[in-house]
């Protein structure tokens, strides 16, 4: 009897491992597109930075200043009004992928937070028939 036991939580054991390996592969998923949502939020936020500061720039010129826009090698003159509005929209549309990738971010955090107690279970279990066998 003791014998079968043993068999029995052996292949437990190892069927425990086996399901624990099979939930850590999409953790580790979870876990890579948070650290890419972290590296393209950090890419937006550098971006917000800089086009606030040219809005502040531009609302310092007068009416009648020179404007030029980099395009390729060129500059090329742009209206004043046109290079607010510009600047302005861009700066709707950062925020509005900022506000997408914080979404976007909590519900990835609510997925790793879901997985990570899957396998702490799995792990607990496997601990707890790691002291069993020892026991036998």
């Amino acid at each position: 009897m003791l014998l079968h036991a043993c068999v029995v939580t052996k292949h437990t054991l190892n069927l425990s491992v086996k399901i624990l390996q099979e939930h850590l592969t999409p953790l580790k998923e979870v876990n890579y597109d948070i650290a890419k949502n972290h590296q393209v939020r950090k890419k937006y936020t550098i971006q917000l930075g800089e086009n606030e500061l040219v809005l502040k720039e531009l609302d310092l010129l007068q009416e009648d200043a020179n404007v030029y826009k980099l395009i390729g090698p060129v500059l090329v003159k742009q209206d004043l009004a046109e290079a607010n509005a510009n600047v302005r929209k861009r700066i709707e549309y950062i925020s509005a992928e900022l506000k997408r990738l914080d979404s976007s971010l909590q519900d990835m955090e609510e997925k790793q937070n879901s997985k990570k107690d899957a396998v702490l279970k799995l792990q607990q279990k496997i601990q707890s028939l790691q002291a069993g066998k020892g026991k036998a």
